[in-house]
């Protein structure tokens, strides 16, 4: 996918709970699971694809598979869940399907049974996916009405800005506000002070390091999109990424 196909998804995405009643189809399967083992092999990730996943749930219709998020138990593991669970996402949202994000309505030790994990392993969260129905649910609104009362900005993201934001980092912060985090209570907080952004959560051992990696694709692809590049480090710090320049010896 393209990076203008990413924030094409990111505006089209919304949590699905309401499934059509057909699983996905083999060819979504086997490129889900290619896509998942890609960044198993990577990042050392643990995502599993599991093609029923509707016995782990009950308030969801429908008939859908699910990935679950595993890996070491680290912080840095849980943001890499969220930020290469979101691409995940986002590939899938591009190419019709229906998918949510779920940290705590589903039943956590079944699924440690379907997958037989071993005991280091954590189960972060899961990602449903299937064929979205045509109409949103009563579940479905319910949800989106008690979660959605008020976004909050990317401006009340800031816990301190010392000066005004460049065009790209406040295009890609408008991108943030659009990134999906349980009940939308949007945890990461930002600080750009002395030209340098950072990002961070107060409970980083727990699934608002999720929410941030969520959040970190999201800045990410919209400074991609202005044209600039980066990369975040260890300590969540946007380091920007500039051209080398060729430099001629003043000898010739």
């Amino acid at each position: 996918m393209t990076n203008a196909e990413y924030i094409e998804a990111i505006d089209e995405r919304r949590s699905r709970r309401a499934y059509q009643n057909r699983h996905l189809s083999d060819d979504y399967k086997n490129i889900i699971r290619e896509m998942a083992d890609a960044i198993n092999e990577k990042e050392g990730l643990h995502f599993v694809f599991v093609e029923d996943a509707t016995p782990a749930f009950k308030i969801f219709a429908g008939k859908f598979s699910m990935l679950v998020l595993c890996g070491p138990d680290s912080q840095k593991s849980r943001e890499d869940s969220g930020y290469y669970g979101e691409s995940l996402v986002l590939q899938c949202v591009y190419h019709g399907l229906g998918t949510c994000w779920v940290s705590g309505t589903y039943n956590e030790n079944n699924v440690y049974e379907m997958l037989q994990l071993p005991k280091e392993e954590r189960i972060y969260c899961v990602i449903t996916v299937g064929y979205p129905r045509e109409k949103l649910n009563t579940v479905e609104k319910t949800m989106y009405k008690a979660t959605h009362k008020k976004n909050k900005s990317y401006q009340d993201m800031f816990e301190y800005c010392d000066e005004k934001l460049p065009e790209a980092y406040a295009y890609a912060m408008q991108l943030v506000e659009k990134a999906p985090s349980a009940v939308n209570r949007r945890p990461v907080k930002f600080r750009y002070e002395d030209g340098v952004l950072s990002a961070r959560v107060e409970e980083p051992y727990s699934d608002k390091s999720i929410d941030c990696g969520i959040a970190k694709l999201h800045f990410i692809l919209g400074i991609r999109a202005k044209g600039l590049n980066g990369h975040w480090t260890l300590d969540n710090v946007f380091e920007e990424m500039h051209p080398q320049r060729i430099k001629f010896s003043a000898e010739q």
